[in-house]
């Protein structure tokens, strides 16, 4: 018998319960995995609160990313063995000291990557990538606004976008979070509390806006990320950290300078292993030449994931954060 963090019924952070789960064997096609860390990430509060609805089901075990050593596998397993030290990005049931796996849905790390960063770093990491490579094609003309620079998928967009040579502004929520922000990349931060992010965005480029907004913030920048894009400029929705936008006018795309929109999510842009490849491949590479840092700045024992939810909707924590089994 291992320990996992299961959920019984959608609330608030105590609904999370630690207990003892068995683990099977892995059938065709699959991989137990033993996890070394595990990463938190945004998207958890929404399954555990019930704003998305676990695909399986009650009880459920949260968490969508992780890193760990393969125990075995199962039949026609050819991409993993065991003893490789893997990571990845979903499905749903990180939150285990193990699990069963797709074996194609698990990335082997190299040497050079630790367990701690690479748990931290799938989700998110693969999140910037499909962002500034595949959504929008982010090179030095570009000049882009990112909301919640200082979390975890801000922080490594910030630095990769810079690499890129664009003209990166970010929004951030404390005095704290600015400065970590513009350590990342950023050549402008917004300090949403006390500056009017709008008026900002105009005055910083001049009136013209940005090429594209990323906002994983949802109903409090809404529709304020529209009014700081360029004619035919991009908003992509990527997340709602604040509240679901409850009615999206589509009128205020053609109003506002026949802007286009998009809510993207990771698992469209990695549903085939060839794409999976691609985009862990090209973030494994800026990690690994020192491009992207992945800052763990938070860590938590997997029992207390209590502590760990509340601290992020608390807006609490920076950068990335792991759980450890």
């Amino acid at each position: 018998m291992v320990h996992a963090i299961r959920v019984h019924q959608t609330g608030g952070p105590e609904v999370l319960t630690y207990e003892e789960i068995s683990v099977g064997e892995p059938g065709p096609g699959e991989a137990r995995v033993r996890h070394t860390a595990i990463g938190l990430n945004y998207i958890d509060t929404y399954f555990r609160s019930g704003l998305y609805p676990a695909p399986n089901g009650m009880p459920f075990i949260p968490g969508n990313e992780g890193a760990g050593v393969v125990v075995s596998v199962g039949e026609g397993v050819t991409s993993v063995k065991p003893g490789d030290r893997v990571a990845y990005a979903g499905p749903l049931g990180s939150y285990a000291q193990e699990r069963l796996m797709p074996a194609d849905r698990l990335v082997v790390l190299p040497e050079g990557i630790d367990d701690r960063t690479a748990a931290g770093m799938m989700l998110k990491g693969m999140t910037a990538q499909y962002l500034l490579r595949q959504t929008y094609n982010v090179t030095k003309e570009t000049v882009l606004l990112f909301h919640a620079a200082a979390g975890g998928v801000g922080l490594i967009a910030g630095q990769w976008a810079a690499h890129l040579g664009a003209t990166v502004i970010g929004t951030a929520g404390s005095a704290e979070k600015v400065e970590l922000a513009k350590a990342n990349g950023y050549t402008h931060v917004i300090n949403y509390r006390e500056e009017n992010f709008v008026e900002r965005v105009k005055d910083i480029t001049g009136g013209k806006g940005c090429d594209v907004v990323y906002d994983s913030v949802g109903k409090d920048t809404y529709p304020g990320s529209l009014d700081c894009l360029k004619p035919r400029g991009l908003w992509a929705s990527f997340g709602q950290s604040s509240g679901p936008i409850a009615d999206f006018n589509l009128g205020l795309l053609a109003a506002k300078g026949s802007l286009y929109a998009t809510r993207p999510t990771l698992f469209s842009y990695i549903a085939s292993r060839a794409d999976l490849e691609k985009t862990a491949g090209d973030l494994i590479d800026v990690v690994s030449r020192g491009i992207v840092k992945i800052e763990v700045n938070q860590q938590y024992p997997l029992a207390k994931a209590v502590d760990a939810h509340r601290d992020l909707e608390g807006r609490k924590t920076t950068g990335t954060t792991v759980l450890i089994p």
